[in-house]
Formats: C-alpha cells, structure tokens, sequence
C-alpha cells in the first residue's frame, strides 16, 4: 500500500503505466461477454446508426446513483437490435428504462471503462407481468371482446352514474369533489359500490360490484371505476383477464380512471372510455355536459336569428302587400267614381230640373208627366212646368201631328 508522506521516489508509478494495469485486469476479470442489468439514464441515437448509452444502476430506494459507465451499440448491431427490441416491448430505448444487455467490457487509458453491448433481452424489459398481460390482451381480442364495451352508446348528458372504488380512497373523495362541486352548477347522481382497489383479491371484489350494479343496470348512464395513483405492483391488478373479460362485457358503458398519467392497464383497454386519473375523469363528464350546454346555447342563437330572419322576410312580404292592397285599393276606388261620375252625368242627362234649366217645359196632367199628346183631352186640368215656376191650365183644344194623324 503507497502512503503520500514519507514515499521514495521509485515507489510512484506513471498514469498510463497504472491505467494499463486497470486495463489487464478487467480484460483477466471478463475475457467474456457478460449479462449486465442496468438503467438507461441517457441515450443518443447518431446519424451514422450507433446508439450511445449512459447506464447507471440506483440504490435499492432508488435515491442516489451507485454506479455509472458508458456503452454502445454499433450500427451493424443496432440494425438487428433495434426492430426486435421495439416489436417485443411496444417501446424505444428510453431514458428511466431498466434493459438486460450482454456486452464485452472494454477498458481505454483515454476513455476509462465501457460496454460493447452485442444483445439486448427484452423479455426482462417487458417483466414476467407484461408478457402475461400481452397475453391477455391477445387473448380478449382473439376471443372477440376487446372492443365491445366500446360499442355501446353513453347517454349524451349522462348523469347517473355507478361508482365502483374503495370508500376511503383518496382517488375517490377527489373524484366526488371535482364532479358535485363543479363550477358550472351542473347536477349528477352517484352511488358507490365499495370493492378492493389493489391486492390479489382486487379482480373478484370489483367483479361482484359489476355483478350488484347489473342487477339494477337501469337505474345508471354508465360505470365508473376510480382508482389513484399507486406502485406497479399495485395496479397489476387491473391486468386480470377475468376482470377485463368482465368489463368488455358489461351492459353499460365502463369508464375508467386509474392511476397515474403514465399507468395504462388491460382494463383501460377494454373499457368504453379511459383516462389517467379520478379527477380527470370527472373533468370528461362536465366537459360532455358543458359542450352539449355549448350546443344547445348555439342551437338558441341559431334559432333566434333563423326566426328573426323569417319575421323579417314576413315583415317584408307583410309591407309588399300593404303597398299591392293600398294601390289595389286606390284603383278600384278611382274606377267607383269614374263610375260613379258616369251615373251622375246620366242621372243629371235626364234630370227633370236639368230640362227645365235648358228651356224645355214639363206638362203634368194629375201629378204625372204626358209625354203624348194622346194622354190629353179637351178642357183636361195641366199644369206646365217651366225653369222658373208653373202653369195651370184648361185644355181648349188638342192637336195631333199630322203624322199621328196619318
């Protein structure tokens, strides 16, 4: 062991002499490729198609780093890598993932240590629990049930509704407080089916609170299962096949919010609609209602000014038919005193008074007027009107035409 006091000189040793060592010995350690489980806390895909990694690997609480080193997985490899990798996990390399890569440790004086990865297990990515949920998740679609929750209907303001989540959740008292307080006023009725949120027997306690609401499945618009946030292992839960069997199947439309904004499960899936957590699912209701208040407020205002328009367009053909009556009016009116004057020129053509003023004479015999002479006879009564006055008179004498005569 080297001590910093009291050293003679040919006791140090040179850097690159040091690092050397370093290097045989790691080359002596691990002559193989070994299996290395890690953390990726960086990852770099260059244009050439090499894809460098900053592995790391945490305490067992996970606060702080215990180890760091360097890898990399050359183009020719990364080509064969990548598409498996990304086809078996549904995910890229990404930074907070955990990978199992078998790599060559490999030591430069200029560089320090680093890996050489030449394969990547993905199978230990994915985890035992994820390769049993894409199994159930092949399996609901193969048996035909993964989209037929989503095929139903939900009630466009729905408004009852069944909710299936434990009492004391802190998940649910947020839920019911963002909904029955929201700023709109709106009104819903909820009632809660306590069931086991987490643990073993999560899948069957939910199951028989979908089977009590079935039984009066009238009564709700739709079911709720809330559930907060929570560790992995918690919400594997609500990967059950049976569970999920039974929510694709449920006669009403299944809403779900679980978890965090990351978790998504089978039953999220499967389910009519899904989102991340309780009160973002509260957030969708009186989003659904307040765009039908939308609607119907547009459907208002649309009406308004259809009808405002057509008692225009009234007003319009009202005041075109006052003009076309006014002027039928004044037409007809013209033509009665046209008429009118026509009468009163004819009646006064043949006004006894009209005669009389022009210098004809009337002869009156017994109050009626004689327009024979045959009508008269010697020492007969008349009187003769003229324009200024009257005539009475004893006929003396009658005298005929000479064509009477004849």
């Amino acid at each position: 062991m080297l001590y910093l006091y009291g050293m003679e000189k040919e006791d140090w040793i040179g850097l690159a002499y040091l690092q050397e060592r370093v290097k045989d010995s790691i080359s002596e350690a691990f002559p193989d490729l070994v299996w290395v489980r890690a953390e990726i806390s960086e990852v770099k895909n260059h244009p050439s198609g090499h894809c460098y990694l900053t592995l790391i690997e945490k305490d067992e609480d996970g606060n702080y780093i215990k180890a760091k080193a360097s890898a990399i997985i050359w183009a020719s490899t990364f080509r064969l890598l990548r598409p498996y990798f990304e086809t078996t996990t549904g995910a890229s390399l990404s930074i907070g993932m955990n990978i199992l890569v078998r790599a060559q440790v490999q030591y430069s004086e200029l560089y320090g240590m680093s890996l050489v990865v030449t394969d990547i297990d993905p199978s230990f990515t994915v985890g035992g629990l994820e390769i049993e949920r894409q199994k159930t998740i092949a399996r609901l679609k193969d048996e035909g049930m993964f989209d037929m929750n989503r095929s139903l209907s939900l009630a466009k303001i729905p408004r009852r509704f069944a909710v299936i989540s434990s009492e004391t959740a802190a998940g649910y008292r947020d839920f019911m407080k963002q909904l029955h307080e929201n700023e709109y006023g709106y009104s819903f009725e909820t009632e809660l089916f306590p069931a086991l949120m987490q643990g073993t027997d999560c899948p069957v306690s939910i199951i028989e609170a979908l089977e009590n609401v079935a039984s009066d499945v009238e009564r709700f618009d739709a079911v709720l299962i809330l559930r907060g946030g929570g560790g992995a292992t918690d919400l594997v839960c609500f990967d059950d096949y049976d569970l999920a069997a039974n929510v694709a199947q449920f006669p009403l439309p299944v809403l779900t919010g679980i978890g965090h904004d990351h978790d998504y499960h089978v039953i999220d899936m499967v389910a009519y609609c899904n989102v991340k957590t309780p009160t973002a699912l509260a957030d969708f209701i009186i989003d659904l209602h307040s765009q039908e208040e939308y609607c119907l407020q547009s459907l208002v205002t649309r009406l308004q000014l259809s009808l405002k328009s057509k008692i225009h367009a009234q007003e319009s053909v009202l005041q075109q038919f006052k003009v076309r009556l006014r002027n039928a009016i004044g037409m007809k009116t013209l033509v009665a005193l046209t008429k009118l004057d026509q009468m009163e020129h004819a009646i006064n053509s043949v006004n006894p008074q009209v005669l009389l003023k022009k210098g004809y004479t009337l002869v009156l015999k017994n109050g009626r007027i004689v327009d024979s002479i045959n009508d008269i006879n010697e020492h007969d009564e008349i009187k003769v009107l003229l324009k200024d006055g009257g005539v009475e008179a004893q006929v003396t004498r009658v005298e005929k035409n000479r064509d009477e005569k004849e």
